[in-house]
């Protein structure tokens, strides 16, 4: 009988070819992988829209008068880091979809369509997949990525939209401390309110660039895929 080290040591048995049976069931695994991508990809444009669209709407009560309040800019700010938040648990979700079927095109039919047999280890990798899920990416790589791709943009338009509000409205401000005094909401200083925004500001732009330059492959919203 042999030892339980022996049958450790001993190579597993190769995976038997693929049929034509075999193959057909991975066109349709592919094709369903292909069209789980597609779907939640569209989510990701829905979460951004929907910042766009609040942003439009409070920057058409902000600026709809000159005496106008500048509070409208604030919250909508917190409403746009939710759906950057939703957007982002997406956007992990979409990578699922999409590592997979990047597994089956490198690893399958790039072999196929050059001619040469593949290595069994991508099924091996594959079924690991199915066994054990997982989020290819982390949460705060995702945020870094959806800010880097779209909502550094928004950001910039939202940025200064407030301070042009501040500085031109009721009338066009005639020193920094007249701007800092406007800024204030309630019982909040308007340094202290200001002090919040650039924080705020820069812990996106330092997510932006952290995702720039961690070089981790192009973005969903490239044109070249993420290998």
């Amino acid at each position: 009988m042999a030892k339980p080290s022996e049958v450790e040591d001993r190579p597993l048995p190769a995976l038997p070819s693929l049929g034509p049976a075999e193959i057909g069931a991975l066109a349709h695994l592919y094709r369903a992988e292909v069209y789980r991508g597609t779907v939640w990809r569209s989510r990701l444009d829905t979460t951004t829209n929907w910042s766009i669209v609040t942003l439009g709407l409070a920057l058409s009560l902000t600026f709809a008068a000159p005496d106008a309040s500048a509070l409208p800019l604030l919250l909508v700010g917190i409403l746009i880091l939710v759906f950057l938040f939703i957007e982002a648990r997406r956007y992990r979700y979409f990578n699922v979809w999409r590592e997979r079927s990047r597994l089956m095109e490198t690893r399958f039919l790039v072999p196929l369509l050059e001619g040469r047999h593949a290595e069994p280890a991508w099924r091996e990798a594959l079924a690991h997949e199915y066994q054990a899920p997982r989020y290819p990416i982390s949460t705060l790589t995702a945020l870094a990525r959806r800010i880097r791709s779209n909502y550094v943009y928004i950001l910039v338009v939202h940025m200064l939209a407030y301070l042009g509000k501040l500085v031109e409205h009721p009338t066009p401000a005639r020193s920094a401390a007249e701007v800092v005094e406007r800024a204030a909401v309630g019982p909040l200083p308007g340094w202290l309110v200001l002090s919040g925004g650039g924080l705020y500001v820069l812990v996106w732009v330092g997510l932006a660039l952290w995702a720039f330059m961690a070089g981790a492959g192009p973005d969903a919203d490239d044109d070249a895929p993420e290998g």
